[in-house]
Formats: C-alpha cells, structure tokens, sequence
C-alpha cells in the first residue's frame, strides 16, 4: 500500500507540472498548447517553462501534507525530481 500511494504521488507531481506548464503558455503565449511546446522547444526554452510549471507542485506539497498525505507529498518530491532530471537532458 505504501508503495502505490508513493507512485501515486509521483503521478500527481508530474501531472501538477504539465497542467502547471499548459497554463503558463496559454495565458502568457499567443499559440496553443502543442504549438507553443514546439516553439519553445525550437527556442531552446523549453525547460524554464517546466521549471516555471513545476512551481505547483508546490502548492500539492503543502496540500498533501495538510492532510496527512506524508507519503504522497514524497511522491511529489520524487516526481519533481524526476522531472529535474528530464529537463536536464533536454
């Protein structure tokens, strides 16, 4: 059981940053979704704006552990790292 809630918490972390990454380019680009990821890309900014959507993870963290989700805010941290790596590569 402690295993999934850890991998469950790794999903949300790494969910949290796509859905973080989606609104930062649909509110602050002119392109879509998958438009603007490939512009970016092009740009060579693409892992300032993961690093820019993986700031609500976060806000998860705090939410987890408001509720006593210790495990699953670990997750979050582990997917947050996860995706550290990722970027790192990209």
């Amino acid at each position: 059981m402690k295993k999934i809630d850890l991998l469950i918490g790794v999903f949300i972390g790494v969910a949290a940053s796509v859905i973080g990454s989606f609104i930062f380019i649909e509110a602050f680009t002119n392109y879509g979704f998958m438009e603007g990821i490939s512009t970016i890309r092009a740009q060579g900014n693409l892992g300032k704006v993961i690093t820019l959507g993986a700031i609500l993870n976060l806000i998860v963290f705090f939410i987890l552990l408001k509720f006593d989700k210790e495990l699953m805010a670990r997750g979050v941290v582990l997917g947050t790292i996860i995706l550290t790596i990722i970027t790192l590569f990209i």
